[in-house]
């Protein structure tokens, strides 16, 4: 697949420079062009293109155990080692485990305040007995935060 991009491609950028960015040897390209590819490694650039397009419907999770299922699913005859040689050299890896959602975990606690009415609202007069509430969200970044108070 890459041999083939850098046939397609050589009269715009230089062999040995996209060899390098490519990762592959510029005298495995000289070898390629000259000779074909041998029925093996023909398979190979084919059933390549079928895990890439496994894992890529899998959200590019899948290791090489589920994307061999997978394969078999569809009627193809490849063992584990083969779709883990295949991945690897395709650059195709599971997901493992899951990122952390950016923000600030952990620190102090919360100070909730005494309860000193005892959940008796009712005032004899007017000003003695305050309440309040505070409601934030984040409808985009940062925090719109909303207070109201009242008297009773």
């Amino acid at each position: 697949m890459k041999y083939a991009f850098i046939r397609a491609h050589r009269e715009e950028f230089g062999v040995r420079a996209m060899c390098r960015i490519l990762r592959v040897h510029f005298s495995g390209f000289y070898a390629w062009v000259k000779e074909h590819l041998s029925h093996r490694a023909q398979e190979d650039v084919r059933q390549t293109e079928l895990i890439r397009q496994a894992w890529t419907e899998s959200g590019k999770v899948y290791g090489y155990r589920k994307l061999t299922d997978d394969l078999r699913d569809q009627g193809e005859q490849i063992s584990e080692n083969q779709v883990a040689r295949l991945s690897s050299l395709a650059g195709i890896a599971a997901q493992v485990g899951y990122r952390r959602r950016p923000g600030r975990y952990g620190g102090k606690p919360a100070i909730v305040a005494e309860n000193k009415q005892e959940q008796q609202f009712s005032a004899s007069q007017p000003d003695q007995v305050w309440v309040t509430d505070i409601t934030y969200s984040a409808p985009r970044p940062g925090w719109s935060w909303v207070h109201m108070s009242g008297m009773h």
